[in-house]
């Protein structure tokens, strides 16, 4: 693959915050143009901090990436503004469904293009948005407060599309709604993704639906990078199944358990 072809790439970074907390340890990930990566792994991995560093959010919660790079198409961004990477096309849609709730969901849709000043453009861009997200259409003069979870996420989601991104980092997207609603939402990515070729880094809880849209997938564990590879070949990796997809129900409990732990914890060595 040549250089061209890479979006983002991360190459071992570290990240403190408060000065002192360690949370990221030499964490490399590329993204591929016009692919849909997954950021895998349990609370607390690291993996909102991974989004946040290449989005560059830390600065809100005291953190700062102190060592590694972060490229954009070749270009260093550690130290730029998230505006600046707004103007560059990359966008994050933060975890829980982040909206205003007193607006309607088509002001909040319309917040996501305030620097826009071609009302032709803002237009299309929120019949584009309508037409992928057409529950949002329904709900448009809705109060916020007064949607469902599942749509409050459509609308984080149509928001950052406002904004006409190349690349989107998508925190999360899963989070508390039901399955039906949480495969609607990975469709609408997979859609983005092949119609409009937009780039998506997405940070999942649920690898197994991560995994089913996904073209690419890290995994994390307590800020590392413990293993990575094609998605259909992390959804038969052995050692995925059994601690990240939950393919062996009751049988953890056994002395398989033990065995599988400790090959686990060759990924941290």
């Amino acid at each position: 693959m040549s250089n061209q072809d890479i979006v983002l790439d991360v190459n071992g970074i570290e990240v403190i915050y408060n000065h002192v907390i360690l949370v990221l340890k030499g964490v490399s990930l590329t993204v591929p143009a016009g692919r849909v990566v997954a950021l895998l792994g349990g609370n607390g991995a690291g993996k909102t901090t991974t989004l946040r560093a290449v989005s560059s959010l830390l600065k809100g919660e005291r953190g700062a990436v102190t060592k590694g790079s972060i490229e954009l198409r070749g270009e260093r961004i550690e130290n730029m503004t998230p505006s600046d990477l707004v103007q560059r096309g990359v966008v994050q849609v933060m975890e829980g469904r982040h909206c205003f709730a007193h607006l309607t969901i088509e002001e909040n849709l319309l917040a996501g293009a305030y620097t826009r000043r071609d009302r032709g453009e803002i237009s299309a861009n929120l019949e584009k948005v309508y037409n992928y997200f057409p529950r949002l259409k329904a709900r448009r003069t809705s109060q916020a407060a007064y949607t469902s979870g599942g749509e409050q996420q459509m609308c984080a989601i149509g928001r950052a599309l406002m904004t006409n991104p190349s690349v989107v980092l998508l925190d999360e997207p899963s989070m508390g709604l039901a399955p039906q609603i949480v495969e609607e939402v990975f469709e609408i990515v997979r859609d983005l993704n092949a119609k409009e070729n937009v780039t998506f880094l997405l940070a999942e809880q649920n690898t197994n639906m991560a995994l089913r849209y996904a073209d690419y997938g890290y995994i994390m564990e307590s800020g590392r990078i413990v293993m990575d590879g094609a998605a259909d070949e992390l959804r038969n990796n052995e050692d995925v199944k059994e601690f990240y997809l939950g393919m062996y129900g009751e049988e953890r409990k056994s002395y398989r358990n033990f065995k599988s732990y400790k090959r686990r914890k060759r990924w941290l060595t």
